[in-house]
């Protein structure tokens, strides 16, 4: 089965205006977990955008079956990062592009719609417009190319026809790059600013038993596999040089299920054992509580930014990655300071990326020092270059997406 009906009518329900009870036809395609979380809130917004009038193919997860995909192959398949852990896996993903490629002429869809995860989704969208070039290709995420290989951007123009991007800054490096056109819809994490920063610190602190008169250190060693077996060992030797210097924080580390035996073994080697919680209402729970973080490089930044909480951030790449470091553009590799445009938080890559390093980085933000001022002042600057001035991001993504469909499709 390569399409699921959303909305309980039947899709017979037509848009204000339009006359036409056919249904939308959209192809969407993630290739990662993070890109289904952000298909499912898509696909939310275009189901109630369109009161349910759409019909969805392609590929996804739990987030995305959720609203109405039925995926052609599970998402598992094909969601890995990194060369090394793209190799051994090589010819099943190249078969199941082929076969996302194939679902989707099938479908004939109004248009497609790629989340995220170029190494899988730009290869599906090359062969789609090769076989239907009439067929608008949105890219849901735009690619990193303000920061390594510019010329993707020129590239894409000739099988993308609009980029959605999360980061403000990207539309203007498209602009200057030559890519398509590229407009900022926002970062999922402003649906979530309220709620954030309404978590209940106090609650999770009595529940952990937490000494109040100690500072509190949240770690966050990454959410894939690949992340937690590179950091884990370097996390635990920084907690153990804090402990050795005399700062002695309580130890929270927020971890996924999906990761939770890799971060287990990892304690093993660990003097200090952490409060494990799960779930992201102790997680954004254990961010408002936390005097400072140790984090793996990512999205986890954006979000930490968002709760107030000062940072470090640290990340290790396999040695194919690490000798492309002098393809970089960009002056760091953090999102939150992108996002702000200066350095405000600390990043410690590769051989930087060790405990005593890392330790030494963070004991001034576990008191009050000029440091832990600083990331605080600019930790209150980041809200406002993300929020926008009406709607959500996942509206705002269905907004464009809908006005990129063709007339038949019933946009007129």
């Amino acid at each position: 089965m390569l399409e699921n009906e959303s909305g309980s009518d039947g899709g017979d329900r037509t848009l204000a205006g339009d006359g036409s009870a056919r249904p939308i036809r959209l192809a969407v395609i993630a290739g990662e977990h993070s890109g289904d979380l952000l298909g499912g809130k898509l696909m939310e917004a275009l189901n109630t955008a369109t009161e349910g009038r759409v019909v969805y193919a392609g590929v996804g997860g739990e987030h995305m079956e959720a609203q109405g995909l039925s995926s052609i192959f599970p998402l598992a398949e094909v969601a890995v990062m990194g060369p090394l852990s793209i190799l051994p896996r090589l010819p099943r993903i190249v078969r199941r592009v082929y076969n996302a490629v194939d679902a989707a002429i099938s479908f004939e869809p109004d248009a497609v719609v790629i989340i995220d995860s170029p190494e899988f989704t730009h290869p599906i969208a090359k062969r789609i417009r090769k076989r239907r070039p009439t067929i608008p290709i949105i890219d849901y995420v735009s690619p990193s190319v303000w920061a390594w290989r510019p010329g993707r951007a020129r590239r894409m123009r000739a099988y993308v026809d609009r980029v959605l991007a999360l980061l403000p800054f990207e539309p203007s490096a498209h602009e200057r790059l030559g890519g398509p056109p590229c407009t900022y819809v926002g970062h999922p994490m402003i649906e979530r600013y309220d709620w954030i920063r309404g978590r209940d610190s106090a609650a999770l602190a009595q529940r952990l038993g937490l000494d109040p008169a100690r500072p509190v250190l949240v770690v966050l060693p990454g959410s894939r596999p690949s992340e937690v077996a590179r950091l884990m060992q370097p996390f635990g030797e920084a907690v153990a040089a804090l402990f050795a210097a005399g700062h002695q924080p309580e130890v929270v580390l927020p971890v996924v299920a999906s990761v939770r035996g890799l971060v287990e073994a990892g304690l093993a080697s660990w003097s200090v054992r952490p409060h494990i919680v799960s779930g992201d209402d102790d997680k954004f729970a254990a961010f408002r509580l936390a005097t400072a973080a140790l984090a793996a490089s990512g999205t986890v930044t954006l979000e930490l930014a968002v709760a107030g909480t000062p940072m470090v951030v640290a990340y290790r790449v396999d040695q194919v990655a690490a000798r492309l470091r002098f393809l970089l553009k960009v002056h760091s590799v953090v999102l939150a300071n992108l996002v702000l445009g200066e350095n405000a938080f600390p990043e410690l890559l590769q051989e930087d990326c060790t405990g005593e390093r890392l330790a030494a980085a963070l004991a001034p933000l576990l008191t009050e020092t000029p440091q832990r001022r600083a990331q605080l002042a600019a930790l209150e600057r980041i809200p406002s270059r993300l929020l926008l001035d009406h709607g959500t991001p996942s509206e705002r993504a269905a907004d464009v997406v809908l006005a990129s469909l063709p007339k038949r499709a019933g946009q007129g």
